[in-house]
């Protein structure tokens, strides 16, 4: 299954940024971005709650920021919760909000699923899970590892298939778009080319870019233009 840049198939859903609470998350994204974010909800499957925030553009439409924390008030989920929200390391890095991941669209999980252990790359089971909005329950069927553990530190995505909504079909426009979205380690080339890499003679089947870290965030904001890096295993315990 052959795919380019322009296919229609797959496309780039969410950035995910972690905060130790919500509240932390929100500020930060007041002060950094100029902007607040929309509530979201409740994870019952992670014991986890977020807030969102539109970053759409002409190439990444329906695009959106999730601020993400363990939710105090939940029960502990019984499995590990995604984007490695329970290791130590990274809980004390966010004294201030830090990317940690991003997440692709697929209109056919199970064919992405296929192509990506076809290359080598092992995305976890495909794991349905929920949530309660004002316009009613969000669906979708995502991606995870079974020990939580982000794919290549953050730098592969993990893949998701949304139901009959959308997070980002109500969404507001915040301001905020994706300027470019560059990965650090090896990937293949059509996950490459979701980002803002081309594939080169050297690497015609995957690509490595920023070394220092395994994914790279431009936003155009109110606030002028935002980096974000996700920070490496080893950076973290340093």
């Amino acid at each position: 299954m052959s795919r380019t840049v322009r296919d229609p198939a797959i496309a780039v859903d969410h950035l995910v940024v972690a905060c130790r609470t919500l509240a932390q998350g929100r500020d930060w994204c007041e002060a950094t971005l100029g902007v607040s974010a929309a509530p979201g909800g409740r994870h019952a499957l992670m014991g986890t709650h977020n807030a969102l925030l539109a970053v759409s553009s002409a190439r990444h439409p329906k695009a959106y920021l999730e601020l993400i924390a363990i939710d105090p008030d939940a029960a502990a989920p019984a499995r590990p919760r995604w984007f490695d929200l329970d290791d130590a390391s990274l809980q004390a890095a966010l004294f201030e909000p830090r990317l940690v991941h991003w997440v692709v669209r697929s209109h056919n999980l199970e064919a992405t699923v296929a192509e990506l252990l076809g290359e080598g790359h092992d995305p976890g089971p495909i794991v349905a899970a929920e949530r309660m909005t004002p316009r009613g329950l969000l669906r979708w069927r995502i991606t995870l590892p079974a020990d939580g553990r982000r794919p290549g530190d953050g730098a592969m995505p993990l893949w998701i298939e949304w139901g009959a909504e959308h997070p980002g079909d109500s969404l507001p426009a915040s301001g905020v778009t994706i300027e470019s979205l560059q990965v650090g380690a090896v990937v293949p080339r059509w996950v490459a080319q979701l980002a803002d890499q081309a594939p080169t003679a050297d690497a015609p089947q995957a690509l490595i870019a920023v070394p220092s870290s395994p994914l790279v965030v431009r936003l155009s904001s109110p606030r002028g233009t935002v980096v974000l890096s996700a920070p490496r295993p080893a950076q973290l315990s340093a």
